[in-house]
């Protein structure tokens, strides 16, 4: 997985923009609770007021308050308080004022004069604990005052006397004699519960000011909504932002990887696709990529998200100040404990998924390739039965997996709720004992359920990265195959005054891995103009001897020079441009007769094309065609017969121009009097040309210049025709199980 990461460097910028954006989302998810907590408590419990620090108060209030405060107290709240009345304002101000506050012309007030939030939280400690007092005195009377009854002066009846007048008569010592009582009393009690209640003495002194406190309140609220919508529409864009980022970065490294596969591929020698099957190939191509692609939009939207989330979670519900981390810490081990248990029966499972694909459309290919074996051999039932044994345990593993993966969701569902009535059960408790706020019960619901959120989508993640990191080393198994034949560092051109001669010098070969030589100590020379054709028993390494010349396959032992250059020297570009190959089975693209015929090249025109064609004998049925050179061929040439789509492969060939033609059994799909009559039209219009020919046939090779004879990957003949029919045994047995001694003798 790791060895894939340098393919996401050109897409650097547009994921550090896609994880500032996920930070944005983060935020504003995590910043939505806290507004539904704010109109919950401040705005519906405590009618709009904020806090505990009133914007105006008369100023026979606020004296009141003075009572239970302390000088360094009164000092800061003089410092931030303006005192307004007929004296100190101008007929415009005071006017302005009392349309404001239409009891000011009854009595002066208290302004407050700033906006910074450190002095208004230092104000709210203030004033919570004097309001909290003066409206028990102002509700309750001196019976809401612990040892009150003790500082009365002798003979005062208490229930008569207004509590404010008795409280300025007394010293300084009493009054903070039964400030320390109350504060005894009220030490259970949150700060936050103090300024809840200091907040109903607050709007009581608005009304009597003159505010509209239902306007307040309502005010409050829509504000709260408004920026509530408005984080939500940020969250909505920032979401909708990052999937556009993460779609394109996935689907642009999806596009990457197919093409570095595919010019891997490409680049492959024999040997490696020996070591590939094709359907594995285009199994990695294909459906490895593309479970790479849905982790790197999963891990952009969700493995960047989730743990933001997580932690940002965390960080608000400690700043709730709700005392229930536990909840939290019993939900988190509940879903790690689910994920592990699942996990460890699914990932076993996950590994396998890709090779039981990898089976599936090997047998699919199989089968559909060979379909006319299949039924020539009437084994339909057979391959049927193959196949339904692949595609049971490809099923029956994806039905495991994904039943496990189904458990997982409602298991979830299950501890979120839980944890849900869990949070309500213990809030509702604290709320009646008036140490927590519903809103912050709410607020610390949410937050949960957006830390178990995270760990769910990070287990979603979970679910695609097994198989993920399966297809991941798959592909990497593929780009990291060090490719058998490369060109070399210091590359040669060719020698442009001989042009097509071949030469093997002990030559040798053995496949990767094999413990004998295919090709043992090959030495020959072919030249421009003459024909050099090989003849052998099944499996005497004809064809892989040729396959050496175009660097197939890399010699084992010994070099090949072509005009006198080792075409290990040579790029394979160049090697390749030299020389025309028919392969033993003609493979037509899909396309047109036309796009087919000039493959070679832009260079081929339609005059080349049209005598590529005749020399290869493909005129005659090209124009029995309606189309002509327009007709549609299937893929791999299916709706062509055999030996046409041999005619074509051998016209494509032509038509390129090459030094050097390299024909392997390209003769055989076709009968006598064509083999005659191409042969001939190739020995008169290809005779300055270097033929390279393989055969089963000896009537195809009789007029060939040098013919070699290959037995168990060895040398034995080399001669003409005539010649090794004197001296080379292996030659005469094959000419004579083809033709019979009379035949010979005419040839």
């Amino acid at each position: 997985m790791l060895n894939l990461l340098k393919h996401l460097k050109p897409f650097v910028g547009s994921m550090i923009l896609a994880i500032a954006l996920l930070f944005v989302q983060a935020i504003c998810d995590l910043s939505l609770p806290d507004y539904m907590s704010n109109i919950v408590n401040v705005g519906i419990q405590q009618g709009g007021v904020e806090n505990a620090v009133p914007k105006v108060i008369k100023s026979s209030e606020m004296e009141k308050l003075f009572i239970f405060m302390n000088d360094d107290e009164k000092n800061v709240v003089e410092d931030n308080y303006t005192l307004l009345d007929k004296d100190n304002l101008t007929t415009d101000e005071y006017n302005k004022y009392v349309k404001d506050y239409p009891e000011l012309k009854n009595e002066s007030i208290y302004k407050l004069n700033t906006k910074e939030e450190e002095k208004i939280d230092k104000l709210n400690d203030i004033f919570g604990k004097p309001m909290l007092i003066v409206s028990m005195l102002e509700s309750q009377g001196f019976n809401g005052i612990p040892g009150i009854e003790a500082m009365a002066p002798q003979g005062v009846d208490l229930s008569t006397m207004d509590p404010f007048e008795m409280l300025s008569m007394m010293p300084q010592e009493q009054i903070d004699s039964m400030l320390s009582n109350v504060d005894e009393k009220l030490s259970d009690m949150p700060e936050s519960m103090i300024t809840q209640s200091a907040t109903s003495y607050v709007k009581e002194q608005y009304k009597d000011i003159g505010i509209n406190t239902d306007k307040l309140q309502s005010n409050y609220v829509i504000i709260a909504g408004i920026k509530m919508v408005g984080i939500a529409l940020i969250s909505m864009v920032a979401t909708v932002v990052v999937s556009f980022i993460a779609a394109r970065v996935a689907a642009a490294l999806g596009r990457n990887l197919r093409k570095d596969v595919f010019n891997k591929v490409v680049g492959f020698s024999n040997a490696e696709f020996d070591e590939f099957s094709t359907a594995s190939l285009i199994t990695r191509t294909t459906n490895d990529i593309q479970q790479i692609i849905m982790l790197v939009v999963m891990g952009l939207r969700i493995v960047f998200y989730a743990p933001i989330l997580g932690i940002g979670g965390v960080i608000k519900v400690i700043n709730t100040g709700a005392s229930m981390g536990w909840v939290i810490a019993v939900a988190l081990i509940s879903i790690l404990l689910l994920v592990i248990v699942l996990f460890s029966f699914a990932m076993p499972k996950f590994k396998s998924v890709q090779k039981l694909v990898d089976r599936l459309n090997l047998v699919t290919r199989e089968s559909l390739t060979g379909m006319l074996v299949i039924r020539a051999f009437s084994t339909q039932k057979y391959e049927e039965e193959k196949f339904e044994v692949a595609n049971k345990n490809l099923t029956r593993t994806n039905l495991f997996v994904n039943r496990v993966m189904t458990v997982m969701m409602p298991l979830m569902m299950f501890i979120m709720n839980v944890i849900t009535l869990l949070i309500v059960w213990v809030g509702s408790h604290r709320i009646d004992e008036g140490i927590m706020q519903v809103g912050t019960m709410m607020a610390f619901m949410q937050y949960t359920m957006q830390i178990i959120m995270a760990f769910l989508m990070i287990s979603m993640v979970s679910v695609i990265l097994p198989r993920a990191m399966v297809s991941a080393q798959r592909v990497s198994e593929v780009l990291n195959v060090d490719v058998a034949i490369k060109d070399s560092e210091k590359l040669q051109m060719f020698n442009d005054d001989e042009k097509g001669t071949i030469e093997f010098k002990n030559v040798s070969f053995r496949y990767p891995g094999a413990d004998e030589d295919v090709i043992s100590n090959v030495s020959f020379k072919a030249f421009p103009g003459e024909t050099t054709a090989f003849i052998g028993s099944t499996g005497s390494g004809k064809s892989t001897l040729i396959n050496l010349i175009p660097r197939f396959y890399d010699t084992t032992e010994g070099e090949i020079l072509i005009d006198g250059v080792n075409i290990k020297s040579v790029s394979q570009y160049d090697l390749r441009e030299k020389i025309g190959f028919i392969p033993q089975k003609g493979l037509l693209f899909s396309g047109t007769i036309e796009s087919n015929l000039k493959y070679g090249g832009d260079h081929i025109t339609d005059e080349d094309m049209i005598k590529a064609s005749e020399i290869a004998q493909a005129m005659e049925f090209i124009n029995s065609k309606e189309e002509g050179f327009n007709t549609e061929i299937a893929q791999g040439g299916t709706n062509v017969s055999g030996g046409q789509k041999q005619r074509l492969a051998i016209a494509r060939a032509i038509a390129k121009k090459p030094e050097v033609f390299i024909f392997d059994d390209s003769f055989s799909a076709l009968d006598f009097k064509t083999d005659a009559k191409l042969r001939k039209a190739i020995n008169t219009e290809l005779k300055e040309s270097t033929l390279l020919i393989v055969a089963q046939r000896i009537s195809t090779i009789m007029n060939a210049n040098q013919i070699i004879v290959l037995d168990e990957g060895k040398v034995v003949g080399k001669g003409t025709h005539k010649e090794l029919m004197e001296n080379c045994e292996v030659y005469q047995q094959i000419a004579l199980s083809q033709l019979s001694k009379e035949e010979l003798s005419n040839e």
